[in-house]
């Protein structure tokens, strides 16, 4: 696994899919520094929710920041990381905010020349693991968590947002390695390891990971 202590690590997927939990997990198991999204100290999160189309691009853009601070403290310190949402994420949820008509074209081209201008002096990760789960399922698992200013979320929303991912995974994949996996048949982070090792390897491509079920 040394080869894996010197890569940037993204964890991508829709809301409630597992990152924290898989980034956590693989952070300890390669030993390498864990990026968490900026969700307790978020301090428009909870205005979001209250009124998403007043605070929608102000939302984008605190995010926006803060996930290229991340990224860039990545990059300079050296040695890998695991990253829980890459920046490349927050134009899906922009775009899917616009294409359901709660965010302004207007404010959207605007977010998008902004993080244009900063994709410059980013450097893409060197593999993103996507965690595929469904709206339905992503709902389901919002309401299990019972976050209080998740409590708006619609089933409408998500399944917007998964359609915006899927568009998302197969632009991304063109120049990023992406290993799709459906987290309902996940097994463990130890194979979750071998398999980005041995999909790193093999190059850019979007490809499909699956298990059968472990026996007990």
């Amino acid at each position: 696994m040394d080869r894996l202590q010197e890569l940037f690590i993204g964890i991508a997927g829709m809301i409630g899919a597992g990152k924290s939990t898989l980034a956590t997990a693989l952070g300890q198991h390669l030993q390498l520094p864990v990026y968490y999204e900026p969700v307790q100290d978020n301090a428009y999160l909870a205005d979001f929710y209250r009124d998403t189309p007043r605070y929608a691009f102000a939302t984008q853009i605190y995010l926006l920041n803060r996930r290229f601070q991340q990224h860039q403290e990545i990059i300079w310190r050296g040695g890998g990381g695991v990253q829980d949402r890459t920046i490349y994420e927050d134009a899906v949820f922009a775009k899917t905010l616009v294409s359901l008509g709660i965010m302004e074209k207007r404010d959207y081209d605007t977010y998008l020349s902004l993080f244009k201008h900063m994709s410059n002096f980013m450097c893409r990760p060197s593999v993103i693991v996507y965690l595929d789960v469904s709206p339905e399922r992503s709902f389901e698992r919002i309401k299990l968590r019972q976050r209080e200013v998740e409590g708006g979320i619609s089933l409408e929303y998500l399944t917007a947002l998964y359609e915006e991912y899927e568009n998302f995974m197969r632009d991304i994949s063109r120049s990023v390695p992406v290993i799709r996996v459906d987290w309902d048949t996940f097994r463990s982070v130890e194979d979750m390891a071998a398999v980005i090792e041995k999909e790193y390897l093999r190059g850019s491509f979007l490809r499909r990971v699956s298990w059968a079920p472990t026996k007990a």
